[in-house]
Parts: structure tokens; sequence; C-alpha cells
């Protein structure tokens, strides 16, 4: 199975559209949606109506932009965008100081996808794959049970030892309390056919999610194109619902 999940639903307008587009085009299988941003209520019903599944895109990074966020709550989200943001490995740090306000708006955002979508999430990921964030995982803030995203899968000496290492640790700490795709890729790294087709052939035989941002102009015109089509014609395509 393929789950096509594009990011960023409610962001703005623009990735909204484009998802919603290429979901009616059957390009699309599932989206992870965005709270508290400027087109995150009209998203939401659009996307009801549409009838695609729907994850939560958590935002640790990203200044929320709507109008309606309570001041506390806008406090407490710049200060982790600040942390996050100041270096590439902040995700790796384990802040103390910060449990108060991970839980806080982790529970925001939570609640706010069930206002505005009247379900749970179908699954959960992150901004920026900040739901990866030490925070997140030493303190067990996603719920156990439900689907999450794993981390990126690579083929043997594509990243080094390292890196290997480390996102296996991650990964088999959420497989323990979560329920994880056999593989996860980026639509911006297979934008070629041959790349594309060695994802496809491996959701014949396992689950795979292909992450993707149609608000991205060369990612919206392939997914749109003849050779996505032809890549994924014998494929299974499904949400997350379906996992």
């Amino acid at each position: 199975m393929l789950i096509v999940n594009a990011d960023d639903l409610g962001r703005l307008p623009l990735a909204t559209d484009r998802i919603l587009a290429c979901h009616a085009q059957g390009r699309v299988s599932s989206t992870s949606a965005m709270v508290f941003m400027e087109d995150s209520e009209r998203a939401a019903e659009l996307a009801l109506t549409a009838g695609i599944d729907v994850g939560l895109h958590l935002n640790f990074s990203e200044r929320f932009t709507a109008t309606t966020v309570p001041a506390q709550l806008r406090e407490a989200h710049d200060r982790l965008c600040r942390f996050l943001t100041a270096s590439k490995y902040a995700l790796l740090v384990y802040h103390p100081l910060l449990r108060g306000r991970f839980r806080t708006v982790f529970a925001a955002q939570y609640a706010e996808f069930k206002r505005l979508y009247r379900r749970e999430p179908s699954h959960w990921d992150g901004h920026q794959h900040l739901h990866l964030a030490s925070n997140l995982l030493l303190e067990n803030l996603i719920p156990a049970g439900v689907k999450v995203r794993r981390s990126f899968s690579f083929r043997p000496g594509e990243k080094s030892l390292i890196n290997r290492c480390y996102r296996g640790a991650v990964d088999r700490r959420l497989a323990r309390r979560h329920r994880l795709t056999d593989y996860f890729f980026a639509l911006s790294q297979h934008l070629a056919p041959s790349a594309l087709e060695r994802v496809a052939q491996l959701a014949k035989g396992a689950n795979v999610e292909l992450m993707n941002h149609p608000q991205i102009e060369n990612e919206h015109a392939f997914l749109l194109g003849e050779e996505f089509g032809r890549a994924v014609s014998g494929v299974r395509l499904a949400g997350y619902d379906a996992l």
C-alpha cells in the first residue's frame, strides 16, 4: 500500500487548495493539517467535504498565523519555536525547563484539531519532523496506539552510520507505542521516474508513506503529471485510515 500524504493543509490557502485538488485527481490519498494557521478553519471545512483522511501536523517551528490564538498559548509556542529553530540539532536535546510549554502547546493543537475536524487524527506527524523532538518522545506526549510517521528510510550507504543508528533507535522507540508504516520517503527526493518506481515496487509488498508538499511548484507538477500516474498505476493508494 502507498500512502501519498500531503503535508501543510491549512498552512496557507495555496497549500490547502492544491492538496485538495490533487486528492480530487486521485494523486494524494491523505493529508496532514496544521492548526492555528491562517487557513486552518477553511481547510477543515473543505477537507470534511472532500472526505480525505486528515492527520495532525504538529507545529513547533513556525509561528502561528491565525488571529485568534490566545496570548498565553502564542507566547509558549514562540518560545518553543526559538528553541527548536536555533540549531538543526535542537530536536535531539531534551530541555527540562520547557516541559510545561511542550505539554501546553501539544495539548492545545490536539484539542484544536478535534474541534475543527470533529474526530481524532487519522495519523500524527510534525512540521519539519519535529514530532520526533526529544521532549515529545521522552515525555510520550503522542497517545499510545495511534499511527505516527516514522523516520526517513534510506538505502545502505546513503547516510552515515551514526545517522542510521539514531534513526533506527527513534523508530524502535516509536514502534513500541505506535503504529508505523514499513518505509517513509519524501517525494522531493524521488522526482525522477526511476526513483519513484523503486518506491512503488516497495509498496506492492509493504506499507509505504510518500510525503509531499503540493504548494511547491515542482512537486505539484510532478504529482499531476503522466510519469507519476504511470509509476503508481499498479499500486494500491490509500489513506492512513487503511493502515
